[in-house]
């Protein structure tokens, strides 16, 4: 029986997902990750660890989170090489850049599989492992866009704000039993996630309106969210920008969604223009 507690990640071949397992394996963690292209995984662990340390702390496994038997399989193979799970980072998710009325069904439908159904599939297998330990943790990666919905992020924000819902549910139902439950919100993190943002159509985007240099590291991302972990925090918002958004939006939601409005229709290619 494996002594070293283990933690799953999906959506852990760049970005915040590999961060995340960059980091919780420094800290002594065993890993299960997992994304579409898992090859990319396999890649940057070689070049971290040791072929020893790879095969006794980490399984890497190929899983679309919008497929509920991948992320049936991808927990079960998780127990069966470590005879347990601890924590739950459901990372995995996509963006999108589009008006609502010019986007096409399919766009948000996959928006919403990807982001909200993959969390639901992979918390709902893991779970009764998860509760077989007081203290073990499962954690949804949200977005201020959760709080706040963005424009031309409809199925985006609709997703995220139901990924807060969903864990917020699993904490209340689950306050006996001893499980910890964090809803993790970043600010804008210099990845790939907007240069894989969908459009109207449902196409990647392929190029960032917004200058990552600028934007909050993926590293600093996982280095926060493994705290809140440790210090079992119930909810992280990672940036003043967002903690005052979430403040002001309670008593004058007018004022924020003028705000978001017009931070949007900044952007470059704007679709308000």
């Amino acid at each position: 029986m494996n002594n070293k507690e283990v933690v799953m990640i999906s959506g852990a071949s760049s970005g915040i997902g590999k961060a995340l397992a960059i980091e919780m394996l420094g800290r002594g963690f065993c890993v299960s990750l997992s994304a579409r292209h898992e090859g990319i995984i396999t890649e940057y662990l070689a070049q971290a660890l040791s072929q020893e340390e790879i095969d006794t702390r980490c399984l890497v496994f190929k899983c679309d989170v919008t497929v509920e038997e991948d992320c049936r399989r991808w927990v079960e193979e998780t127990v069966r090489k470590f005879g347990r799970i601890d924590i739950l980072i459901n990372n995995a998710g996509l963006s999108m850049r589009a008006l609502f009325v010019d986007c096409k069904i399919e766009t948000l439908r996959r928006l919403m599989d990807t982001n909200f159904w993959g969390t639901v599939y992979c918390s709902k297998y893991a779970l009764p492992y998860l509760l077989q330990k007081r203290g073990s943790s499962i954690v949804g990666i949200s977005s201020i866009a959760g709080y706040q919905s963005l424009p031309a992020r409809a199925a985006y924000s609709a997703s995220k704000a139901a990924i807060q819902s969903l864990m917020q549910t699993l904490r209340i139902e689950n306050r006996k039993k001893g499980l910890h439950v964090m809803v993790a919100c970043p600010g804008f993190t210099a990845s790939h996630v907007r240069e894989n943002a969908l459009d109207k159509d449902g196409n990647p985007q392929g190029k960032t309106p917004r200058k990552e240099d600028k934007m909050m590291s993926a590293e600093r991302v996982a280095y926060l969210i493994a705290n809140g972990i440790k210090h079992k925090k119930r909810s992280l918002i990672m940036t003043p920008l967002g903690k005052i958004t979430v403040f002001v939006e309670k008593f004058w939601p007018q004022l924020t969604e003028a705000v978001a409005y017009s931070y949007m229709a900044k952007e470059p290619d704007s679709p308000f223009k």
